[in-house]
């Protein structure tokens, strides 16, 4: 059936188009078929991952960054602190010297124990405790640099050559010890 005034014949599904155009059109579906939207969704749900993924690395290299920086600070505080605490402790070394200085002997002894009392305060107030190096020996608390025969009973301690120290639990420097390896006879 053509149609009134037209050159070109009409198909069944009344397209006006010709045959050939008809046969490029289908051509076009079969070369270029759309995606499906099962591939679409995949795709876009892997960039999404993807997306979050590069997000949540670029937000723990900031947290990581903020904590070194934190943990730098925190420790020029505690320095800062410490050297604040320790400058009365220098004053009074000065004194000391000048004393020194001029010769007066009760004077030098009096500026040193102030010294040595301002020190030791000073460091109990952060948590400085001596090492106990009487009775019988500590290896986790006590170095035994040598033992000698004694009246004591073998493994005590006769004599302290230094002194140790503990900060809280954590021994900073065991007590160097001489300990008895009991009688001769």
């Amino acid at each position: 059936m053509t149609g009134v005034g037209s050159t070109e014949p009409e198909n069944k599904a009344g397209d006006t188009r010709t045959e050939e155009e008809q046969v490029e059109a289908l051509q076009e579906q079969v070369e270029a078929p759309e995606e499906p939207d099962a591939l679409a969704s995949v795709t876009k749900e892997r960039d999404d991952y993807l997306d979050a993924l590069q997000r949540l690395k670029a937000e723990f290299d900031n947290y990581r960054k903020r904590v070194a920086r934190d943990q730098q600070e925190l420790a020029a505080r505690a320095h800062e602190r410490l050297v604040k605490e320790l400058v009365p402790v220098l004053d009074d070394l000065e004194r000391a010297l000048d004393y020194a200085s001029k010769h007066e002997e009760a004077k030098l002894e009096e500026g040193v124990a102030l010294v040595h009392r301002s020190l030791a305060d000073l460091l109990a107030r952060e948590g400085l405790v001596e090492v106990e190096a009487n009775g019988k020996f500590d290896p986790h608390t006590q170095e035994a640099l040598l033992s000698q025969p004694s009246d004591q009973e073998e493994g005590a301690v006769i004599q302290v050559v230094q002194k140790g120290y503990k900060l809280g639990d954590r021994v900073l420097r065991p007590a160097r010890v001489v300990i008895s390896q009991g009688s001769d006879g």
